[in-house]
C-alpha cells in the first residue's frame, strides 16, 4: 500500500466507496466484484468526458479532479492538499461492469461520488455517514435518470455490491436502493420521463426509440431505422453508407472483441447506435486479413472501395 492511499483511506472514506470478494469488501463497505473472465478487455472507461456529462446533466460546474489509480479496488471521493478528489480504479470499475453486465453500473458509482462532493461531504471532515451515503445515493440516482438509465440500470452497482447489514458509516442495501429509487422518481418527475436504454455517458435525445434487450447489448442489426432527434447535437446514433451497388454486410463490436454482422443496404444509410460507450469498432477486409476502424456517436460515415489498394477505407462525413 503506497503513502498516498493510506492518506486516502485514513483521511476519508466517503465515496461510494465501493471494498472486496469471497466475499470481501473494500474500505467502503462494498462487495468486491470478481475478476472478469473477458479476455484483452479493451480498458474504454473515459472517466473525463462522463464525469463532465454527469455534472452538466445537473447545471452544474465541477469542482474537483479525477485521478486513476490501479490496485485499490474501489472508487471514493476525497480531499488531497486541500484539493478535491475523485480517485477509481480502471480494472474494479470494469470487473463490476462484467459482474452486472451493464456499463451503467460504473457510471453509477462515479455519480454517487460527484455526489459527495456536489453536497461538500468531503469538506466536513467526518469521513463516511449515513446520511451522508443516502443522500449520495439519491445523487446518484437523479443523474442515472437523467442520463437515460432505467431504474433497475441505475441501481445495478447495488444491488451486486451492496452488504444486506448497515454499519456505523453505510446504510443497509435496501435502504441505499430506495434511496436510488428516490432520486430517480425525482429526475423523471422534475424534467418528465426522457428513459431510454441508450449509450451510457451520451444524454439521450428526446422520445427516442429504445433499443431491445438489456445487459451486454450488442449492435442492432434490424432495420437501422433512425430515432427521431429535436436536438442533432445529442443525437448519438451512426449512419453507415457504403460505395456498393448492392447490399454488403460489414461487422459491428461495441467492444472490439465480439462483432456482429450488419446489412448495408445500397445507397441507403445503415443507422444504430453502440450501446456500451460512446463509440464502437467496424471490422472490413484489408489485404490478408481485417482492419478495424473506430466509430464515433453523433458522426456518419462512408465506405469507400480504394481500387488501387482494393482495400476498404472509412472516411467521416462532414457535417
Amino acid at each position: 500500500m503506497n503513502k498516498l492511499f493510506s492518506i486516502v483511506l485514513f483521511s476519508m472514506c466517503v465515496g461510494v466507496c465501493y471494498k472486496a470478494n469471497a466475499q470481501r469488501s473494500n474500505a467502503c463497505g462494498f462487495i468486491i466484484p470478481p475478476k472478469s473472465l473477458r479476455v484483452n478487455f479493451k480498458s474504454v472507461y473515459e472517466a473525463a468526458d462522463i464525469v463532465k456529462n454527469m455534472t452538466d446533466t445537473v447545471g452544474w460546474k465541477e469542482n474537483f479532479r479525477i485521478k486513476e489509480q490501479s490496485g485499490i479496488n474501489n472508487a471514493y471521493a476525497t480531499m488531497l492538499n486541500q484539493v478535491r478528489y475523485i480517485v477509481y480504479d480502471n480494472e474494479f470499475l470494469e470487473n463490476l461492469d462484467a459482474y452486472a453486465a451493464t456499463k451503467w453500473a460504473s457510471i453509477s458509482v462515479m455519480a454517487h461520488e460527484i455526489g459527495h462532493h456536489y453536497f461538500n461531504h468531503v469538506i466536513k471532515n467526518q469521513g463516511s455517514t449515513v446520511p451522508s451515503e443516502i443522500e449520495a445515493d439519491k445523487f446518484s440516482g437523479y443523474v442515472m435518470q437523467r442520463l437515460g438509465a432505467t431504474l433497475p440500470q441505475a441501481q445495478a452497482a447495488m444491488q451486486k455490491l451492496g452488504t444486506a447489514q448497515a454499519t456505523n458509516t453505510h446504510p443497509a442495501k435496501a435502504d441505499r436502493l430506495n434511496a436510488i429509487t428516490i432520486g430517480w422518481e425525482k429526475a423523471k418527475k422534475d424534467k418528465g420521463d426522457i428513459t431510454v436504454n441508450t449509450t451510457s455517458g451520451v444524454k439521450p435525445p428526446t422520445n427516442p426509440t429504445p433499443p431491445a434487450g438489456g445487459g451486454e447489448v450488442k449492435p442492432p442489426t434490424g432495420s437501422g431505422v433512425k430515432p427521431p432527434v429535436n436536438d442533432p447535437n445529442t443525437d448519438p446514433s451512426i449512419a453507415l453508407y457504403i460505395n456498393s451497388p448492392k447490399e454488403e454486410t460489414v461487422m459491428l463490436s461495441d467492444d472490439g472483441k465480439t462483432f456482429t454482422p450488419a446489412k448495408i443496404p445500397a445507397g441507403e444509410p445503415f443507422v444504430f447506435v453502440f450501446e456500451l460507450y460512446n463509440y464502437g469498432f467496424l471490422k472490413l477486409p484489408y489485404f490478408n486479413g481485417f482492419r478495424t476502424f473506430k466509430l464515433m456517436h453523433g458522426k456518419d460515415y462512408t465506405i469507400i472501395w480504394n481500387r488501387r489498394t482494393k482495400n476498404y477505407t472509412v472516411v467521416e462525413i462532414a457535417n
